[in-house]
């Protein structure tokens, strides 16, 4: 029926005519109140066919709604299959299984502690695991393979001690620095992490806010919950944002993102150059197999492996190919500063600053790509020397992340020649246990922390932090400190020959 522009209001579809196109030849789904047909676009989507399927003829807002920005039906799905607002009071409201695992969640949420009962960045993460969701907990946490390298990302930080000074006015301390022209508060940045609205329902704008507050930037991810231009609605004033870029196969798509970057206001791209394919984050991937449940058996008609977890359902456009050569196509389709996120080695850093990039991020993702990867700090203890050896120091602006956890680490990276650090799950994690009140306390709690300690190091500004006030010998000792609990669990343990006997 055809509604002429003059009626007030279009009829809209009901729950029993959407209910109807539940198969894989006709599948409708409401997200959001509106009705899509998803049918031919099924096999292209990236978390697979089996979650449409199992939301066929039913709303699947719930399920959508964390993981995929608000304008991903507008961008990707024609809009000749936009059927339209569906009359919800006529859906039937599938009866929810009691999840036991749910009621002791809620239950630790009212027992959970107060703010101020936070001291440091640990103690966000340690309540976080407590009141997440099983499954947003499974993607934040997870490393790749034993997760070596993301407990080294921390762990390196505590290889290096200090060298403090002492009998140096230190009455007032200036923390403050400046990253790509931009003057901050604070040497630290939040860097790009996927998937915010896991662990808050409003997402990444609740770390715009912080970031405002605390004067500190904010890298905006490819693959955020929230869309693009509502975080950088969610800027304040003068406020700046940095985008990190995942290259896509297409790059024209490309090209469109950074020029619309720019435009909004964009003061810096990294391009993202560590993960042509995604790490195997395992607990990610374990939790997809329960949170899937019976839909795990492939139903045929997509021979791709989906149950990957949340990171590879989500991220099968980027571009494997990608390489050196296409640096100076990145040059001239923007004037943002360029930089390149991921670098793990000094000959990669010296090709950059021959390639014309104005910076680098030394970073292993976070430990989630390459297990064994050495530490961002590990990487910069050994570029820096370097660099000065060639007098090319003061060519770039060098970056590192992974594992900051305290101000001290701050302090040990600006002192080793990095011009700031980026935190990640950190603010995740105060954002998933307390919302903005929690990443607004733990930004302020390294700051606190970070005065303390330049005061105890003799330090009144970050342009006196230089290497003479580190030892890093410890650095190159590759120890892994955890016990192999996988391994452990599967071999039978080693006996000596008097238990031999007794056995």
């Amino acid at each position: 029926m055809n509604h002429s522009s003059n009626d007030t209001q279009a009829v809209k579809l009901t729950g029993e005519e959407v209910a109807k196109h539940n198969t894989r030849e006709d599948c409708w789904v409401i997200i959001n109140g509106r009705a899509y047909d998803v049918t031919e676009f099924m096999p292209e989507h990236p978390g697979g066919p089996k979650i449409i399927l199992k939301y066929a003829g039913k709303d699947g807002t719930e399920e959508y709604a964390p993981i995929h920005p608000p304008d991903t039906l507008d961008k990707y799905l024609d809009k000749s299959k936009h059927l339209g607002e569906v009359d919800m009071s006529t859906v039937q409201q599938e009866e929810k299984k009691e999840d036991p695992d749910e009621a002791e969640r809620q239950e630790r949420i009212q027992r959970m502690p107060i703010l101020e009962q936070c001291y440091n960045l640990m103690d966000f993460e340690a309540v976080a695991r407590r009141v997440m969701k099983k499954t947003a907990w499974a993607y934040y946490s997870s490393g790749a393979d034993d997760e070596i390298t993301m407990r080294e990302n921390h762990s390196a930080y505590h290889k290096i001690w200090f060298r403090p000074r002492v009998l140096v006015n230190v009455e007032s301390i200036d923390t403050s620095t400046t990253m790509l022209g931009t003057k901050v508060s604070i040497p630290f940045y939040v860097t790009a992490t996927a998937l915010g609205k896991l662990g808050n329902p409003e997402g990444e704008v609740v770390l715009t806010r912080g970031a405002k507050k605390h004067n500190v930037i904010q890298m905006i991810p490819t693959l955020a919950s929230c869309s693009f231009d509502e975080i950088v609605d969610a800027k304040e004033g003068d406020q700046v944002q940095w985008l990190q870029l995942y290259v896509n196969k297409d790059r024209a798509i490309t090209k469109k993102i950074i020029e619309h970057a720019e435009k909004r206001g964009c003061k810096g791209l990294f391009i993202t150059v560590d993960a042509p394919q995604l790490g195997r984050r395992e607990k990610d991937m374990r939790s997809k197999f329960s949170d899937v449940g019976s839909n795990v058996q492939n139903t045929g008609g997509d021979n791709v492996d989906r149950s990957q977890g949340a990171a590879r359902a989500i991220s099968s456009f980027i571009d494997p190919s990608l390489s050196w050569k296409d640096i100076p196509w990145f040059l001239s389709v923007t004037k943002m500063p360029i930089l390149l996120k991921g670098v793990q080695r000094v000959e990669d850093v010296i090709q950059a600053i021959a390639a014309g990039v104005h910076g680098v991020v030394l970073s292993n993702h976070g430990g989630r790509q390459l297990d064994f990867a050495r530490s961002g700090i590990e990487v910069l203890a050994e570029v820096m020397p370097e660099l000065r050896r060639l007098g090319l120091d003061k060519k770039i602006e060098i970056y590192v992340d992974g594992g900051v956890r305290r101000a001290t680490d701050i302090i040990k990276a600006l002192c080793l020649g990095a011009t700031g650090v980026g935190i990640g799950r950190p603010f995740l994690y105060a954002m998933s246990a307390y919302g903005l009140p929690g990443v607004d306390r733990a930004m302020q709690l390294l700051k606190d922390e970070m005065e303390m300690n330049m005061r105890l190091i003799g330090c009144s500004s970050v342009d006196e932090l230089g290497p003479d006030l580190v030892d890093t010998r410890g650095l190159s000792m590759h120890t892994t400190t955890i016990t192999d609990t996988l391994g452990l669990n599967v071999y039978d343990p080693l006996v000596g020959p008097q238990e031999k006997a007794r056995l």
